[in-house]
């Protein structure tokens, strides 16, 4: 069972500015990932379900949040149908982020009261999950549409919530570019979390990136 409402999560995505991604089928490796994360000041993160058995790890990791480090916030994303998020939930996933919108997630979701973020790329589908109960939407894949797609949008529809995934990265040139278009938060993978880094085992590097990440996002808000 989800330990933080869809209103908990969507305040924390909003205060941070940064959802980061991650998968790894290695728990000891995940945990430690998490772990220079939240030292790095994250509160939130995106387990991406893609492997065999992924709902295995992602229970254990789950659970070495909630016992040390509290405030964490773990949710699941590539989640393409509701028995799958149905199963995360049951494991205590606290927010389901989907590639594309999906009526029978939100309806799971919405039937728990568990924030969803479907990936949508026209304002149709936003206006679509927007009428399903969608606090905040993906943009995904953010780098076929571009920050100056979210500032077209958030004109007409200044209240939509924009997340964009896929073509974010730490530079802040990158990060201005979103931030100034409007977007409430980025979700952030391999820029973030990069190969090298877990290749090298480089935990206090990691810890350093999310750090000075979410130190510029904080700046670019101002």
């Amino acid at each position: 069972m989800a330990q933080y409402s869809r209103i908990e999560v969507a305040t924390v995505m909003k205060e941070s500015g940064m959802v980061p991604l991650f998968y790894h089928p290695n728990v000891e490796l995940g945990e430690k990932v998490l772990k220079a994360c939240y030292d790095g000041g994250a509160r939130l993160m995106e387990f991406t379900a893609r492997g065999d058995f992924a709902f295995e790890v992602f229970s254990a990791l789950n659970k070495y949040a909630i016992k040390e480090l509290p405030g964490m916030i773990m949710g699941v994303g590539s989640i393409t149908d509701a028995g799958a998020a149905s199963m995360f939930m049951q494991m205590g996933a606290n927010f389901i982020v989907t590639p594309s919108l999906r009526e029978d997630i939100a309806m799971v979701c919405n039937r728990r009261k568990v924030l969803w973020s479907p990936g949508c790329g026209s304002l149709t589908e936003i206006n679509n999950a927007e009428e399903l109960g969608c606090e905040i939407v993906k943009l995904f894949p953010g780098s076929t549409y571009g920050p100056g797609f979210v500032k077209a949008i958030k004109g007409p529809q200044p209240w939509t919530s924009v997340m964009p995934t896929g073509g974010v990265s730490t530079e802040e040139s990158n990060l201005k570019g979103w931030f100034d278009a409007g977007v409430t938060c980025v979700g952030m993978g391999s820029k973030l979390i990069s190969k090298d880094i877990l290749v090298n085992e480089d935990y206090e590097g990691l810890k350093q990136k999310v750090s000075q990440t979410l130190a510029l996002i904080s700046k670019l808000r101002v």
